[in-house]
């Protein structure tokens, strides 16, 4: 009918919210360090153990993601199938197999992070779910195209990354040690945050391989969070390491 909002459109209203969401996220994170990790501190309210904020928060990428995802009337196509895969793949480990690998120190994060956690991405789940599998059209020809081999190519590199940036991280610590040190190796030779690199990787890459304006503002949103928190990491580590390699960056090789 004339005049009735459509789908499609408060689809679109729910992705400007998205970039809104990150650009806001970006101003403040340059201006308050968020209270969790090597950042913990007091005075925000009531608090959740790690692991169980980690399930909790990441849970909906999971959950609220494949539900909306099996209502698509895509849902059964080829194309969405594969995309469908790619982000599974992240967010089940992410949720269910990384949190039970932390070193567990005894530091917690507020519910109020956590209770924000949830909200993000139970948006970012459904933008993105929708797309693909209901609002987008992907024949199966779009996989041989270049946006959807580079995106793929992209997200996995970073993946790798990623989950070698982590592994690294985990094998600092033996059971019951709660200090930092420096890490080695790999990327982190060259930044300090080369598991926040391998993430903003991936979902640039899943951008490019959607080609969607919600996957770009899932990878804008990504950028805004973990740029600001790689350059707080990286100036407590050269405050903290008087010997902290002066040659490193950040988070972009070289860059940043």
């Amino acid at each position: 009918m004339e005049g009735q909002i459509t789908e499609l459109q408060v689809h679109f209203w729910l992705v400007l919210v998205m970039f809104a969401f990150a650009a806001q996220t970006f101003v403040l994170l340059l201006l308050v360090n968020a209270p969790y990790g090597r950042f913990t501190r007091k005075g925000w309210g009531p608090t959740i153990s790690t692991r169980s904020a980690w399930v909790l928060f990441e849970s909906p990428a999971v959950v609220v993601f494949a539900a909306v995802y099996l209502n698509g009337d895509h849902a059964l196509e080829t194309v969405p199938l594969v995309l469908f895969g790619l982000w599974q793949f992240h967010y089940v480990i992410r949720t269910f197999v990384f949190p039970f690998r932390l070193r567990e120190t005894g530091k917690r994060i507020p519910m109020i992070i956590v209770v924000l956690a949830i909200l993000f991405n139970v948006l970012n789940a459904y933008i993105n779910a929708r797309w693909i599998s209901h609002l987008g059209d992907y024949p199966v020809e779009w996989l041989a195209t270049t946006p959807f081999i580079a995106g793929v190519s992209i997200f996995l590199v970073g993946w790798i990354i990623n989950q070698h940036a982590d592994l690294t991280l985990f094998r600092l610590r033996k059971p019951g040690d709660t200090n930092y040190a420096i890490p080695t190796g790999g990327l982190y030779e060259k930044v300090s945050c080369p598991n926040y690199l391998g993430e903003i990787l991936e979902w640039l890459g899943w951008a490019i391989a959607t080609w969607s304006l919600a996957g770009a503002a899932f990878a804008v949103f990504t950028a805004a969070n973990l740029l600001p928190r790689a350059v707080a990491i990286h100036r407590w580590y050269r405050a903290e390491f008087p010997d902290y390699p002066e040659s490193r960056r950040a988070v972009i090789p070289y860059v940043v």
